[in-house]
């Protein structure tokens, strides 16, 4: 054993080496693309009792009243969670960003609840944030309650607009997944049938109308069924809508083309629209660069056009008291949507 050679330096170390490095290889690839499917769901968690977290499927049941408590990981976690929480500031509702994982606790749940919650990181460069697509999570959580199967709505009646050009929902929603919900007619009493194709029923949306037509208008409600008594929604009023789409259709008019000095001056500049869409309203007159003051109104209402038809009326107007020569000239309305704007004008002259 004294005879033999000394070994180099480092000598023992290669083949072992060699060994470690060739399984390992194919071993990470693997972890690799299951991490990266995993991504979205891996920044949310559930806390459960004694410490322990699970991992959230895209639907989790809870019986209503119980407490949750969510966390996410990261330093700069946004939340987003049931609408109705945020409306009436509930007191149940706390969320608190720590040094890792913010935390997300709602006490005492009920059916009203029921929605999806999510949270994603925010990517800051100075004051700009963006969220980061591939750190987010996401589950929807039915709070069940055997006296409110429907998630509880903020009024008895509400009004749902059907346009040709895209789906309309009923947002009737549930809170037990597997309770079984038909569609009804008010006038004339009868179920609407549910096909799969044309209507279709979503535990987490409600009944959708892919192509909604005028046939489908007037009042509605839902009735769901699960081991007891059958329960109805509220009503839902289902108005049709037709109206092109594009920049707002206006209108301008004056008080009178010709004032006299210390006349009050009204111009209207007016939009037939959308009855969801909303138009901003701006102008431009005489006495503008000079500062001249000016009172500016906006306000809408929904009209009935008859046939179920309904449209939005837009109106911006603007007051102009103490007629004088600085107000001579035109007054231009610039009214602006989703789609686009439109400039209107007309012109003011001195009697």
């Amino acid at each position: 054993a004294k005879s033999k050679r000394p070994k180099e330096p480092g000598e023992n170390k290669i083949r072992p080496v060699n060994k470690k490095v060739k399984p390992k290889t194919p071993k990470m690839k693997e972890r690799e693309s299951v991490d990266s499917s995993l991504k979205s769901q891996s920044i949310l968690t559930q806390v459960m009792d004694k410490g322990h977290f699970q991992k959230l499927a895209a639907t989790l049941s809870l019986a209503a009243g119980q407490s949750i408590e969510l966390r996410c990981k990261g330093s700069n976690v946004t939340w987003n969670y049931p609408s109705y929480l945020d409306t009436f500031k509930d007191s149940r509702l706390s969320i608190k960003q720590l040094d890792r994982y913010s935390q997300l606790i709602l006490a005492n749940s009920t059916a009203a609840d029921t929605g999806e919650y999510s949270c994603w990181l925010q990517l800051c460069n100075g004051n700009k944030c963006r969220k980061d697509e591939t750190r987010t999570g996401s589950t929807y959580i039915f709070f069940t309650d055997k006296e409110e199967l429907f998630v509880p709505a903020p009024s008895y009646f509400e009004i749902v607009y059907l346009n040709p050009d895209k789906p309309a929902v009923i947002p009737c929603r549930v809170t037990t997944p597997s309770a079984k919900v038909t569609l009804h007619r008010e006038f004339p009493a009868e179920e609407i049938e549910t096909d799969g194709t044309d209507i279709i029923y979503d535990a987490k949306k409600g009944f959708v109308f892919q192509n909604p037509t005028s046939d489908h208008k007037g009042i509605v409600y839902c009735k769901a069924e699960s081991q007891g008594a059958p329960q109805i929604s509220i009503k839902y009023h289902l108005l049709y809508v037709e109206v092109p789409k594009g920049p707002p259709s206006a209108t301008i008019a004056v008080s009178s083309s010709r004032a006299g000095l210390s006349d009050r001056v009204h111009v209207i500049c007016t939009v037939l629209g959308e009855p969801d869409v909303d138009v901003n309203f701006s102008w431009q007159y005489p006495g503008q660069e000079s500062g001249r003051p000016v009172i500016t109104q906006n306000f809408w209402r929904l009209i009935n056009r008859g046939i179920g038809h309904t449209t939005r009326i837009s109106k911006s107007v603007l007051l102009v008291e103490d007629f004088e020569d600085i107000d001579v000239g035109n007054y231009v309305c610039i009214a602006q949507n989703l789609q686009g704007e439109t400039t209107v004008a007309t012109k003011v002259e001195l009697k």
